[in-house]
């Protein structure tokens, strides 16, 4: 990724501004004047090839004359002049661009053309650039601001990265007035090189920076965009606005989910699954951010309001039940205490109102009550400048109470003067203050979903038995419908995917005349259901294409001719391929829905939801993305209407672990066939004992099947690699299986970490730990195969199974180079598995396409430096207790 070339950009020690001006009011004057006199102790360098000075300072005709070696060219020249800068600055040995100018791919074909350029010098000099067409960057810390605005930011601890150059300034105003500070503001513009993804990789390393705040109007590359942030959500919140939620115009969709699949239900899908938080409003992008970086998570809903103003508890009460929280229940024990410390005129139940007459100690003695309630989540104090209390008084007593409770306290302080002071004062103690209560609990809500959303990344699904390989005819069957010249699957043809993974599909059988027809319902049993089949109609009960509850002979011989005359009538171009016949479900269930569609930037998403005929009438659905376990499933589900009316009713009437099973083999499904553009099953039955797909439908790509097609190009989180799952045997003849790791893996894991002795925990861990938490366990089970790969060597099958050794690469930012560590178990070393182990990571590096893998050695791991030495690896000294051993793989 390149990432040290960004540091050039965000830390330059020499700058040169290309289209440096002295015209008043020109982008390349207040590039310079920004640049100058304002404390950044690096050089700064007019180009200009018309003057001998801009604003006082020597300027140079291009870049080559230029005395030395500049890290970061800012360039304010026209469009069509701009691939001959780049080029220069190639030469020059400049290592990072910021291209202001506009005029390129918004301008049409020739600014298309120029960006190719612009590409082809970028890769030839290996450059970095952020642009075109933004306002620039700025580095607060070192007093950097490589932009045209009007207003520089204040040093801070938040990352504001920003697809909009008018918005960026809007911030910068808004950021002045409100006293808060950037680590760093960018604003990328068309993102033709530097993008989401490698931002957030450089600020998730970055120490300047605790959250990272991003508005976005589309992403380039997604894969990128969410491995970037999957890596560092945990550690560093990362806030969006996303922009365009309602497109005007969307592609005609042949299945059901095409047209519940909305782009910007598939962005919010996108977020969840990275631990992004998501708000509605600029308003709330960077409260939200400092919240998060200030506030421990809450563990669940419920909020605890206490006010001196009865009407905005009220209307902090309406907020939080819209979008989806509860007012704490308090216990008996804090109602008693509440009861014996205020006056009986006083409400004691949540929101807790103690009067405009209250004072700061009124306020002190009802936080100290509320904040040992172990009901609340968390805690909302609003004051208003009336009564007896002070407002810098009661902010001091919230400051010194909320140390000591774990759960996050919020304020919302409403007034000036003295109540600008108090809010300042929270502020600075790390507690938000919010100017109205609506705010404060719409960041109480942001809180809760950031708090679930991590919850995805650390939650250990249950191991559930699924099928690895692919059904290879089914690829035939694809080839066979292209062939014919069809996009969609027949009914038969796309349960045939359904029955090779394991989904159950209702008998159906095809009868092609009236005689046929009554001889298989005669077999299959009465009442049936009849359907055309025609490769042309999609959407049979459109056109009067099913007749339900047929229950003799003499109905399936007339329900088959009136099916005939419907097709002929509403779609006489139809081919008539005869009817389908199916058993009528007698029995009661849910009727829902799974389905998959291809997004255009997130490829291919899986859709759960209320299924039937009123589908895309009630708009019930949830939307993840591939691939899904046993949680993923679960909490995709649990995002829809109809899965709350299962558990608000009687629970035991739906089979959710069966649900669960279908809706990851559903997902391997989606991952095995990058040709399926859209798939649905509508509907699937369910109930206690079982589930049934009754209808399927298939769309694949319109382009031929290849016999191989290239894996994973459909997907932008990577899936299991299970080309790595292996069979060997220790020297002992012990059979081994070399797989790579899952989430599912972590109690087997723990057993492994357990089973070490001091000697190997110090070898593997440079120090002994005595616990490994669920959280640390999560991290090294539960990653992103784009960046990381574990291999465990299992022992034995089914519960006898054990991991008795496991090796990782963890590939590093800038995608050249990999760290590497093994571990065996005590009672499985000397049997030459740490060898073989050291041999997968190799070629799991040279698969990865890096240039080298290393990882650090103890100076007396001496059996870990001979092994090294045997695969060629490179020994490099670090200091006295530690090596590095380092292999080239090219």
């Amino acid at each position: 990724m390149g990432l040290e070339k960004l540091d050039r950009l965000f830390n330059p020690r020499r700058i040169a501004v290309v289209g440096a001006s002295d015209r008043e009011g020109s982008v390349g004057a207040k590039l310079l004047r920004n640049l100058v006199g304002v404390g950044y102790k690096g050089v700064v360098y007019p180009v200009n090839p018309f003057r001998p000075t801009v604003q006082g300072i020597t300027a140079y005709p291009a870049m080559k004359r230029v005395p030395r070696q500049v890290d970061l060219a800012i360039i304010a020249t026209p469009a069509h002049t701009v691939p001959q800068v780049v080029e220069e600055c190639g030469k020059a040995g400049v290592s990072g661009l910021v291209i202001i100018s506009a005029g390129f791919r918004e301008s049409g074909a020739e600014g298309k053309d120029l960006e190719k350029r612009i590409l082809e010098l970028k890769n030839r000099f290996d450059m970095r650039i952020i642009g075109p067409n933004c306002l620039g960057l700025m580095r607060p810390s070192v007093k950097l601001n490589a932009t045209f605005a009007n207003k520089t930011a204040d040093p801070g601890k938040i990352a504001f990265i920003s697809q909009s150059a008018a918005l960026c300034a809007s911030v910068l105003d808004w950021a002045s007035e409100a006293h808060v500070g950037f680590s760093a503001v960018v604003s990328v513009g068309s993102m033709l090189d530097v993008d989401f993804g490698d931002l957030i990789d450089y600020f998730g390393t970055d120490p300047q920076t605790k959250s990272i705040v991003l508005y976005i109007e589309s992403i380039k590359n997604a894969r990128k965009f969410l491995s970037a942030a999957r890596g560092f959500a945990r550690a560093k919140p990362i806030v969006v606005v996303k922009a365009g939620k309602f497109p005007e115009s969307a592609e005609a969709a042949i299945c059901h989910t095409g047209a519940l699949c909305g782009e910007d239900a598939v962005y919010d899908a996108a977020f969840r699954r990275a631990g992004i938080v998501r708000v509605e409003a600029i308003s709330d992008l960077f409260s939200c951010a400092e919240t998060l970086a200030m506030q421990p998570n809450p563990r669940g809903a419920n909020l605890t309001i206490i006010t001196n103003a009865g009407g905005l508890g009220v209307m902090a009460t309406d907020t939080l039940i819209a979008k989806g929280g509860k007012l704490s229940p308090l216990g008996d024990e804090t109602i008693q205490a509440l009861d014996g410390k205020l006056p009986s005129y006083c409400s004691t139940q949540n929101p807790i109102d103690i009067l405009e007459e209250a004072t700061t100690e009124r306020f002190r003695e009802v936080m100290k009550i509320c904040f040992k309630d172990p009901a609340s989540n968390g805690f909302l104090i609003i004051y208003t400048p009336q009564g007896a209390s002070d407002p810098v008084d009661t902010a001091k007593a919230i400051v010194e109470l909320a140390r000591e409770t774990s759960k996050p306290v919020l304020t919302s302080v409403m007034g000036e003067d003295d109540c600008w002071r108090a809010r300042q004062i929270l502020r600075k103690n790390g507690i938000p203050a919010f100017t109205t209560p609506e705010q404060a609990v719409s960041t109480f809500m942001y809180m809760w979903g950031y708090a679930q959303n991590l919850e995805l990344l650390y939650e250990t699904p249950e191991e559930l038995a699924i099928e690895l390989s692919i059904p290879v005819f089914l690829r035939e069957v694809l080839r066979a419908a292209l062939d014919e010249g069809r996009q969609v699957l027949t009914e038969p043809e796309s349960k045939q995917f359904l029955n090779a993974y394991g989904i159950p599909t209702i008998k159906s059988v095809v009868a092609v005349t009236p005689k046929e027809a009554v001889k298989v319902a005669s077999g299959i049993g009465y009442p049936v259901v009849m359907k055309a089949l025609s490769p042309q109609i999609t959407h049979k009960s459109q056109v009067g294409g099913v007749i339900l509850d047929v229950r003799s002979e003499k109905e399936v011989a007339e329900s088959f001719k009136d099916i005939v005359d419907r097709v002929k009538k509403h779609r006489p171009e139809a081919e008539f391929k005869g009817v389908i016949l199916q058993p009528m479900i007698k029995r009661k269930g849910y009727e829902l829905l799974v389905g998959s569609k291809k997004d255009p930037q997130f490829g291919a998403v899986i859709l759960f939801g209320m299924g039937g005929v009123a589908t895309e009438l009630m708009k019930d659905v949830s939307i993840g993305l591939p691939p899904l376990n046993q949680v993923l499933a679960r909490r995709l589900m649990e995002r829809t209407a109809i899965y709350q009316l299962f558990s608000s009713s009687d629970r035991s009437r739906v089979n959710f672990k069966l649900l669960e099973e279908i809706l990851v083999k559903f997902s391997q499904l989606v991952i095995d066939f990058p040709e399926i553009k859209e798939m649905d099953i509508n509907p699937l039955i369910v109930d206690e004992d079982e589930a049934v797909a009754v209808d399927a439908r298939i769309v694949v790509e319109s382009q031929s099947i290849p016999t191989e097609p290239k894996p994973h190009r459909h997907l932008v989180i990577t899936p299991y690699p299970k080309k790595y799952i292996d069979q060997w045997k220790l020297k002992d003849g012990t059979p081994i299986l070399f797989r790579p790791i899952r989430p599912e893996d972590e109690t087997l894991l723990y057993n492994l970490f357990k089973s070490f002795s001091e000697e190997t925990m110090r070898f593997r861990f440079f120090q002994i730990i005595r616990e490994m938490s669920h959280e640390t366990l999560t991290r090294y089970c539960n990653i992103d195969y784009n960046r990381e790969i574990a291999i465990i060597a299992e022992k034995g099958k089914n519960e006898k199974r054990k991991i008795i050794g496991v090796a990782r690469v963890i590939v590093q930012p800038d995608q050249k180079n990999g760290e590497f560590a093994v571990a065996v178990g005590d009672e499985w070393q000397g049997q030459g598995l740490g060898s073989k182990l050291v041999d997968i990571i190799i070629k799991i590096g040279r698969d990865l396409e890096l240039e080298n893998i290393y990882g650090d050695v103890l100076s007396n791991n001496f059996k870990m430096f001979q092994l090294c030495k045997r695969k060629s690896f490179k020994i490099e000294t670090v200091d006295e207790e530690t090596s590095k051993a380092i292999l080239n793989l090219t």
